[in-house]
């Protein structure tokens, strides 16, 4: 049988404690049988995103597959990307988020990843007769897990408080299932994550988690969650909630879904409902109610037949 491969992808310094918490989980897959590779991203040549929506716009309209026209090393993320079988992230707390090079990455990654505008854009072509080159990749629609990992310097847990829901951004466009994730703070009391063993014991066991994800024999058991804390949310395992703004209801940021607010006996929770639950933007309905409202309702180019004369009083405005 094929072994299962896993990739480690790290956005922190080189031999930093985030290369090396990767690096311990991806040493437990191996030894359970399955094939590492492991990134620096920070060493990479990958630019931001331009905006220029190609990708959407080529998939939507039957004339692309999803690529991007910017020249760099992103083929090198993405043919890994596509050739893996789970996937452990790792990034430093910078200003209680991940790093630029984080978020430049997700946005690269974002549109043009989509599975269901690549799945529509797949199925489409294949009814009209398209070879399989002008297609988006197959491997696309593979089955992921994922695992996160988000590292910071500060005492206090509340200094990482927009990681591990931002970290999601990298999960959500490919639909890859997250089984566990855990925030190492206070890394500024020890010299190296190498000389703290319950961090290096949690790194142990985070591979070993998406080890037995990949070995799973139902569905059921292959996504289960396997992270230390349930988290408010039911979906992602997030703590962080949004309230409406006329008070009447909570929202998970993370998921985009509704829920009650309830307090117990001194307690807060909330309550989902599991057609909420079901649409979470990490779930296919999610992503498809998202991608449709992309597909129904954006407009094209066209619509204001003065543009061009509209921004002449913008163009070089204040610029130094």
């Amino acid at each position: 049988m094929e072994k299962k491969k896993v990739l480690g992808l790290s956005f922190g310094r080189k031999m930093g404690n985030t290369d090396i918490m990767v690096k311990t989980a991806l040493m437990e897959c191996e030894k359970a049988g399955c094939e590492v590779q492991f990134l620096h991203v920070d060493s990479m040549n990958i630019k931001p995103c331009t905006g220029c929506i190609s990708c959407v716009v080529g998939m939507t309209t039957g004339r692309g597959k999803g690529g991007c026209p910017v020249k760099d090393d992103f083929h090198i993320l993405d043919e890994a990307l596509m050739e893996c079988d789970a996937v452990i992230v790792g990034s430093p707390t910078y200003v209680m988020s991940p790093t630029g090079r984080f978020k430049s990455v997700c946005d690269r990654i974002g549109p043009s990843h989509d599975i269901t505008f690549r799945k529509a854009a797949y199925d489409e072509g294949l009814a009209a007769g398209k070879s399989a080159d002008q297609l988006p990749d197959p491997r696309s629609f593979k089955k992921r897990v994922g695992a996160l990992i988000s590292v910071g310097g500060a005492m206090t847990k509340n200094w990482l408080a927009f990681m591990l829901p931002t970290m999601y951004e990298f999960t959500m466009s490919m639909g890859i299932d997250v089984i566990d994730m855990h925030e190492y703070f206070g890394a500024m009391a020890y010299e190296h994550v190498l000389g703290n063993e319950p961090e290096m014991e949690r790194s142990r066991e985070m591979g070993r988690n998406i080890a037995a994800a990949l070995a799973a024999d139902t569905e059921e058991e292959r996504v289960r969650w396997r992270g230390e804390e349930e988290g408010v949310c039911p979906v992602c395992h997030c703590d962080m909630l949004t309230v409406s703004k006329d008070r009447t209801y909570v929202e998970c940021p993370v998921c985009g879904i509704e829920g009650e607010l309830k307090q117990e006996n001194g307690k807060i929770s909330v309550y989902f409902s599991e057609a909420q639950k079901k649409r979470s933007r990490l779930h296919w309905d999610g992503k498809l109610e998202h991608s449709t409202e992309i597909k129904t309702r954006a407009v094209g180019p066209g619509q204001i037949p003065n543009l061009k004369e509209l921004k002449e009083p913008y163009k070089g405005y204040a610029e130094a």
